[in-house]
């Protein structure tokens, strides 16, 4: 019997709670702490040699903490169609609904955190400002390849809090290390961390096209448009009912 096995367990089920993932997201995601500095190492992906990073869209706040929008499967996605009508209706309040509903991108890169490295590799996940900062370091060819596994380079993020900038949110500062390292000495150890990395699309659930309509017409309540009234303005001429509309939209 291993004890230790035991106790992971446990602490996995007490975790997870009402069927919550915050052990899951432990042992996939890297965050790094407010006022901190880390010592990172992006990786090359497993599944695509050329490209380290993974570019997803999100809903979030349409009935579920996040959900992956179907455009990232290049499907047909029932929000994104419901949003982009709204956007083209030329009514402001519909406009003003659809930049709430459209999906909002997030990036993911595979990092090898150093101090943690019995952790292996994890996925770190940044918005669009950080995304434009990591690949102008990319770009540069001075650096050459920072995610080689023989002489590519760490980097040192910060995250600064938003008190000691006086901005509205924390600001994320990633800072190239000079020196070319490998990722660890031994081969074999190496080959391990690339060989379990996981896919990261594979970690999100995939919502088929009704589940979303239906969580669509969930959001979609009568105080949420028109100041309470049970109509919604999508088109230029004229207001009509929201789940009239979305049947008329998807059928």
């Amino acid at each position: 019997m291993n004890l230790d096995e035991i106790k992971n367990r446990l602490a996995s089920l007490n975790n997870k709670g009402g069927g919550g993932k915050k052990s899951d997201y432990a042992a996939n995601f890297w965050k790094p702490k407010e006022g901190t500095k880390s010592q990172i190492r992006i990786v090359p992906s497993k599944f695509n040699k050329d490209f380290p990073f993974t570019e997803l869209y999100f809903y979030f706040g349409i009935g579920k903490p996040r959900m992956l929008a179907l455009s990232n499967f290049d499907t047909t996605d029932p929000i994104l169609e419901f949003a982009t009508k709204l956007r083209k209706s030329g009514d402001q309040t519909n406009m003003d609904l659809a930049k709430k509903l459209f999906p909002k991108l997030r990036v993911f890169a595979p990092v090898y955190v150093r101090g943690e490295e019995d952790k292996g590799v994890r996925f770190w996940e940044f918005g669009k400002m950080v995304y434009q900062e990591l690949l102008g370091v990319m770009a540069d060819e001075d650096y050459g390849d920072i995610t080689d596994v023989a002489s590519g380079r760490d980097i040192t993020v910060e995250v600064i809090p938003a008190k000691e900038t006086g901005k509205m949110f924390n600001t994320t500062t990633v800072r190239v290390k000079p020196n070319q390292t490998p990722l660890e000495a031994e081969a074999t150890t190496v080959e391990s961390l690339l060989d379990t990395q996981k896919d990261i699309i594979s970690l999100y659930k995939r919502y088929e096209f009704d589940e979303m309509k239906d969580i669509l017409h969930g959001f979609l309540k009568p105080e949420d448009l028109d100041g309470g009234k049970e109509t919604a303005k999508v088109e230029s001429q004229g207001k009509v009912d929201i789940n009239k509309k979305l049947d008329n939209l998807f059928d």
